[in-house]
C-alpha cells in the first residue's frame, strides 16, 4: 500500500450554489449550505490530500465521518476546506478537516478512509474496472 504518512494536507474550496443547499440535498427546508454537500467537499480534499501518495491502482474509499456543522453559508459564499492525514494505521487512514468561510470556523470533520485495490474492490460489486 501506499506511503500517505501523516501531515500531508489539502484545502479544497466550494462556492455555494442551489445545488449544494439543504433543501436540494434533502437534508433540510433552508437554503444554506447542506451538511451533505460539507461532507463531500471534505471528503474531496482528503483524497486529493493522498492523491500522489497512492501506487498505480490504488485508491481510497470513505468509511466513516463524525461532522460537527457550527455555522450556515449562504449561496454565492465560499468555504474552504483543509484537510489533514493525522493517522496511517495499515489501510486505514485518519483525517481531521476543518471547514471556514472567510476564517470563520463552519465545520469540525473526523474522517476515515480505507486504501484499496481499485480492480479488485470494483469486481467485487461486479462492476466493470474501467470505471
Amino acid at each position: 500500500m501506499g506511503r500517505c504518512d501523516p501531515g500531508l494536507k489539502r484545502v479544497s474550496t466550494l462556492e455555494v450554489g442551489d445545488t449544494d443547499t439543504a433543501v436540494a440535498l434533502g437534508s433540510g427546508d433552508v437554503p444554506v449550505l447542506g451538511t451533505p454537500a460539507l461532507l463531500a467537499l471534505a471528503e474531496s480534499a482528503c483524497v486529493e490530500a493522498i492523491a500522489e501518495d497512492l501506487p498505480e491502482g490504488e485508491t481510497s474509499v470513505g468509511t466513516w465521518a463524525e461532522i460537527e456543522h457550527l455555522r450556515a453559508t449562504p449561496v454565492g459564499e465560499t468555504v474552504r476546506a483543509t484537510a489533514t492525514l493525522i493517522g496511517h494505521h495499515g489501510r486505514r487512514l485518519e483525517f481531521k478537516v476543518t471547514v471556514d468561510q472567510d476564517g470563520d470556523p463552519v465545520a469540525r470533520i473526523s474522517h476515515r478512509r480505507v486504501l484499496v485495490e481499485r480492480t479488485r474492490f470494483l469486481e467485487k460489486l461486479g462492476l466493470p474496472s474501467t470505471v
